[in-house]
């Protein structure tokens, strides 16, 4: 079918269809008024009787007149005239609108078109109008969009649609915007629906040529001899021209689906320069800088950025404009110019923050290392622009001084050492420098920052560890002192206890000396394992195991206000540690949680494999990549304030009340598990709870070779598990000759006289040169020597090395207050001794001498 070009039809081609107009007039109700007033005057004249058969006969003829207009008004044939409907007005606007406009009823029939829709669907008259769907019949282009139009119809909906018509061969297609609305939202015009047509095509036309001059200037845009792009304020490039991008080696796909940043096209820290322009409301900034830009594959191209960002009334910056120029020829064409390039270069690339400041701090020139420490410092672009904003208030003095110094041209000024504004403790060192004289009305003086948080952060650890290690010397030290009187003590108790009976009225002041001597000992041995000189007795164990082992002791020591939960990973690693020491651990660590829970809470103890590459991941100082066994014991207490976190491990560093605790637990844990080979840290939150962290080595298991069983008369011999004899009381009592070294006079007094009570010869000597004479005076029959270990002249292992010089076979025990390793390194190899650790009773001493003289 063809489409008439014209929207607006002519009279000559288009009978528009006449409206059933109503007449009225005033003046002749006025005549029937009249008349009927007429009538009745008429009728009085005549008399009264005379008058009753006209008045009945006119009655009638009006009740008979008035009754068929109430049957014609309830058929619809007479109507009240309606003054919207009869208005010339509208009707005028709607007959000859622009657009063709069609009101179609329920079962689609046009039951009003105008002359533009007429004009547009070719109808010759109203009669031959049609609907959308029948006028389009045919037309696949249009089908599909006719089709939605006439659904949204049925469902009472508004639906709008731009759709071409191709035209005949040889002419020009149209674009026509087809609508459809219900007629109104009554039940009775909602039955009808509205339809419009416009022809658009011009409009397109014109939408076509203004994109094809947009496609003009992008490839101008693409193809200049500069870079450009924009970034939006969330830092994503949204446009790179060509030309940037072929400098850059990227491809246009990839830019501007929000693949690419800011900071992965500019070197270093260059896109910190671009984001901290100080926001001025309504204005629009323009900043050149000369940075590097960053290729795809890792190398930087030298370039000029002329940067132009808007600003909305409320301060918030839009999309920038950036035009970048190459400055990669500059370093062959001319030398200045590849002076100043390289002088950028170095300037922003440089790892020290560098900037100029006036008299009053304000920032007038920055590199890009500057910026970012800045606004990371700040956290306010505007307040960056301030050298003094980024000082903390506490030692912002310092750099005032600082550059006022440098504004009078004072020379040699000292750094200053302050701590940086911003939630986080942070710590800077400023270097101030003097510029010339003539520049000093802008720039009062050169600023180099350097941020030594790290550096602080190491120093103090080295130097708390400098001062855990002075602390353990000492404490091992005292140790040791301590274990000599202890034993002194200890032997000399229990002398009393077998010299009096249970019934003695000194007996139990006796027990109450031994059992403070225990407890004393006790305490020494946290000293030695804070300082890791305790002899340790490691074995190859699973840690979930020993755990549940310990799960009975745990829930009677935390109570029933905490709740213990014990949860263990799967396929744990062994590991190889001091079984009562790790338990030692465990207790220590769930003490110090039910003290910091009073209320209750709970208690959670869990453990998991960490391979090397998680250790790696987890970034713990000090704790060198390898597969661990990490123990984690957390609480729900009050956790542990931030200044004396680090004081924790101390000895003798205790939050508890005065008799409530010795300060050793935590100091022992940290000594235990260090001399383990482990490592331990602490991660703690006021109101929320406290978490222990451990993690021991993994230890990997050498398989043991099975020797086979020996054949006994050509058979193998299988040993038999023999039933198991209820011990007997140990005999203590011996016989043999036994040297005796120790250097205090009256331990070693206690130590001869309990042997001899047992039936042992003794000799005695006070060190190492002496017990050599007795050795000679013996002709070295001797059974056994019992050796200290640190004595003058001459110590226990070089004694060693002398005896087994003139007797290999002789045996020797050693006693100490420090730990066996403390002076094994210093023995020969494969050389075997006995250790007996100090302070020890005379039980022990006696069974220490008897399991060793024993024939091997």
């Amino acid at each position: 079918m063809s489409v008439d070009k014209d929207n607006e039809a002519s009279p000559d081609q288009v009978s528009l269809p006449e409206r059933p107009r109503r007449s009225g007039s005033i003046l002749l109700i006025l005549l029937v008024a009249f008349g009927l007033v007429a009538v009745a005057i008429a009728l009085m004249t005549i008399g009264r009787n005379q008058a009753q058969p006209y008045i009945l006969g006119l009655l009638s003829l009006l009740a008979t007149v008035g009754l068929f207009n109430l049957f014609a008004f309830a058929a619809g044939i007479v109507r009240f005239a309606d003054k919207a409907v009869d208005d010339p007005v509208m009707g005028a606007i709607a007959d000859h609108a622009f657009d063709g406009l069609a009101v179609t009823d329920a079962r689609g029939h046009v039951v009003y078109a105008n002359a533009a829709y007429l004009s547009m669907t070719g109808a010759a008259g109203p009669q031959e109008a049609r609907p959308v769907e029948r006028v389009f019949i045919g037309n696949p282009d249009v089908s599909e969009a006719v089709f939605r139009l006439l659904k949204a119809a049925r469902e009472g909906k508004r639906q709008q649609e731009e759709v071409r018509i191709t035209a005949a061969e040889g002419g020009q297609g149209r674009w026509l915007r087809m609508r459809v609305r219900p007629l109104g939202q009554t039940k009775r015009y909602a039955r009808y629906a509205v339809w419009s047509i416009a022809d658009i095509t011009r409009d397109r036309e014109r939408q076509e040529d203004v994109f094809q001059e947009l496609q003009h200037a992008i490839e101008y845009l693409d193809h200049a001899p500069c870079g450009f792009f924009s970034v939006n304020p969330e830092g994503s490039l949204v446009y790179v021209n060509a030309t940037l991008a072929n400098w850059l080696d990227y491809d246009l796909a990839e830019i501007g689906s929000g693949g690419l940043k800011l900071v992965d096209v500019v070197s270093g820290d260059g896109a910190s320069l671009l984001t901290s322009i100080v926001a001025v409301p309504g204005e629009v900034r323009t900043e050149v800088f000369d940075i590097d830009l960053k290729m795809r594959g890792g190398k930087t191209m030298p370039a000029r950025l002329y940067h132009k960002l808007a600003f909305g009334a409320d301060g918030k910056p839009g999309a920038s404009r950036t035009l970048v120029i190459s400055r990669a020829r500059d370093e062959r064409s001319d030398p200045e110019r590849a002076a100043e390039v390289r002088f950028m270069r170095f300037f922003d690339h440089t790892p020290m923050a560098i900037a100029t400041v006036d008299r009053g701090g304000a920032v007038v020139r920055a590199n890009a290392r500057y910026a970012k420490l800045a606004q990371s410092v700040s956290g306010d672009v505007a307040a960056a622009k301030s050298i003094f904003r980024t000082v903390s208030q506490r030692d912002r003095h310092l750099l005032i001084a600082a550059i006022n110094q440098a504004s009078e041209g004072q020379a040699d000024i000292p750094p200053v050492e302050v701590m940086l504004e911003g939630a986080k403790e942070r710590f800077g060192q400023f270097f101030v420098t003097a510029v010339d004289e003539d520049e000093r009305e802008t720039e009062a003086a050169i600023v180099y920052l350097l941020e030594t948080t790290e550096r602080r952060a190491l120093e103090n650890q080295i130097n708390q560890s400098q001062k855990m290690e002075m602390v353990g010397q000492l404490a091992g030290g005292i140790a040791h002192d301590f274990n000599n009187v202890l034993s002194a003590i200890m032997m000399a108790n229990d002398f009393l206890l077998n010299a009096h009976k249970p019934t003695d009225p000194s007996f139990q002041d006796i027990m109450q000396i031994k059992q403070n001597a225990t407890r004393a000992a006790t305490l020494v041995r946290q000293l030695l394992a804070f300082s890791r000189r305790q002899t340790l007795r490691p074995q190859v164990l699973d840690l979930g195991d020993a755990l549940s082992d310990l799960t009975m002791l745990l829930r009677r020591l935390i109570g029933e206000k905490v709740k213990l939960d014990l949860a263990h990973g799967r396929d744990l690693w062994p590991v190889k540690v001091d079984v009562s020491q790790f338990e030692q651990v465990i207790v220590n660590l769930a003490v110090n949680a039910r003290d910091a829970m009073p209320d209750g809470g709970k208690l959670s103890v869990r453990t998991a494999n960490v391979s090397a590459e998680e250790a790696a991941q987890g970034g713990y100082k000090g704790m060198p990549v390898a597969d661990y066994v990490k123990i984690e014991i957390s609480d729900t207490g009050t956790g542990i304030p931030a200044e004396i976190r680090e004081k924790i491990f101390e000895p003798f560093f205790s939050t508890k009340e005065v008799g409530k605790g010795t300060g050793l637990g935590l100091s022992t844990v940290y000594g235990i598990i260090k001399q383990t080979g482990g490592f331990i840290y602490v991660d703690s939150e006021l109101g929320k709870g406290t978490s222990f962290q451990i993690f021991l080595p993994r230890h990997h298991v050498v398989p043991e070779v099975q020797a086979e069983p020996q054949a006994v008369n050509g058979a193998a011999k299988e040993a038999a598990p023999a039933a198991e004899a209820p011990k007997p009381r140990a005999d203590l009592t011996g016989q043999g000759t036994i040297l005796l070294v120790e250097d205090e006079e009256g331990l070693r007094a206690l130590n001869a006289r309990g042997l001899r009570s047992r039936g042992y010869s003794v000799i005695e000597a006070s060190n190492g040169i002496e017990a050599m004479e007795a050795l000679e005076e013996c002709n070295g029959e001797l059974d056994l020597v019992v050796s200290d270990v640190v004595m003058p002249e001459m110590d226990g292992p070089t004694l060693l090395k002398v005896m087994r010089e003139k007797n290999p076979d002789i045996k020797i025990i050693f006693v100490s207050g420090y730990a066996e390793d403390a002076f094994e390194k210093s023995l020969p190899e494969n050389q075997q001794f006995a250790f007996l650790p100090k302070p020890f009773t005379l039980s022990q001493l006696v069974a220490a001498v008897k399991e060793t003289m024993a024939p091997q």
